[in-house]
């Protein structure tokens, strides 16, 4: 009886958690929205929530290319997986044809997807599924579930996935009940930019407080929440030098320092 009641409160917990975020990926219709900071949000939650290892999201460049926007952690290893997307694998299939593309064993694909294979078998990973961030017929980019044991990504975590990667998809093309199309567009384009700017950010924080990349990206985003400031504009400061890194990173807390 008692494993049975602390199973209904783990499942509760969680149910209360997809909850809360289907609530925080619908809620973009706020004055200080980042969709960088938004899109790293889904990731976390997706590797949290589902059945999966991590997860990362490709978006749209705008000019008939893919590029990877955020990833569930700054780790080296995940983020040359998902470069390794923006040239072939399921991504760029799942975004071609609209719906989601599977492995169940990468180790198999090297057929299929030779570079792909090889970079996400070496940073871990054996089974991937990637679903559309589609609305009707536009796609603007997709989100992968990774695991790090061979064997198909459960139905019930796919599903969610979807739900998660449709709601997010709304949240950002509902800009366009307010903007007109060329502004959703420089957004976007503006996402992809400053996505650079948070990795040139990140080794500025690694190397002064002696930080791995993942570590460095959670001590500026705990700054950024707490003095309420947008991701992207936070990354522009330290990759410039108009913040000194030593600031942020006495000021965050949680993250171990050397």
């Amino acid at each position: 009886m008692r494993s049975e009641g602390k199973a209904d409160m783990m499942s509760t917990a969680r149910d209360q958690q997809l909850a809360n975020t289907f609530v925080s990926l619908a809620d973009t219709l706020v004055a200080d929205f980042d969709v960088l900071d938004f899109l790293g949000m889904l990731t976390e939650r997706a590797a949290q929530l589902l059945a999966v290892d991590a997860a990362g999201v490709i978006l749209s460049d705008q000019r008939g290319g893919w590029r990877p926007t955020a990833g569930s952690s700054e780790q080296a290893e995940l983020i040359e997986v998902l470069a390794a997307q923006t040239r072939q694998g399921p991504c760029l299939d799942c975004v071609e044809s609209g719906q989601p593309v599977a492995s169940a064993d990468l180790a198999a694909e090297t057929g299929r997807w030779p570079q792909f294979a090889e970079a996400a078998v070496n940073a871990g990973f054996r089974a991937v599924c990637a679903v559309p961030m589609r609305l009707r017929d536009k796609v603007i980019g997709a989100l992968t579930l990774l695991g790090t044991a061979p064997g198909a990504i459960d139905e019930a975590s796919v599903a969610l996935g979807r739900a998660l990667a449709d709601v997010a998809t709304i949240g950002i093309l509902q800009q366009r009940a307010i903007r007109h199309d060329e502004v959703v567009s420089e957004q976007l384009q503006a996402t992809l930019h400053y996505r650079t700017v948070v990795e040139q950010a990140k080794g500025v924080l690694a190397e002064a407080g002696g930080l791995d990349m993942h570590q460095a990206y959670l001590a500026m985003r705990s700054y950024a929440h707490t003095h309420q400031r947008r991701l992207s504009d936070l990354a522009r400061d330290i990759a410039t030098t108009e913040l000194d890194p030593h600031e942020l990173l006495t000021d965050a807390t949680g993250v171990s320092r050397s």
